[in-house]
């Protein structure tokens, strides 16, 4: 049986482990279907708020939150990357070596 895009990029998502991040880009690619990163923020924004999907472990290409500095969810997701030993520069970008 073959596994649609959706439950391939949401299981991808669920592997990123615990002190790494990684760009949509990459879990797409990773998931089998490379060029579609947009459709991983599409699948992240559907996101039930109970969900176990740790959304806040993927950034952008450039190493950053794509959520906008001044909002609720990016100060979320610092927190969050932070709780697990990520660094995060005074510009908002996690060090490559973090990326899965």
């Amino acid at each position: 049986m073959h596994q649609t895009p959706q439950h391939a990029i949401l299981q991808t998502l669920s592997r990123i482990p615990s002190g790494s991040v990684s760009s949509y880009g990459d879990i797409a690619r990773r998931a089998g279907y490379p060029g579609l990163a947009r459709y991983v923020a599409r699948i992240l924004k559907q996101l039930p708020e109970n969900s176990t999907i740790p959304w806040h472990r993927v950034i952008n290409s450039q190493g950053k939150s794509s959520f906008p500095p001044d909002s609720q969810l990016y100060h979320l997701q610092i927190r969050l990357l932070q709780a697990e030993d990520i660094p995060v520069s005074s510009s908002g970008t996690i060090p490559k070596a973090y990326f899965w």
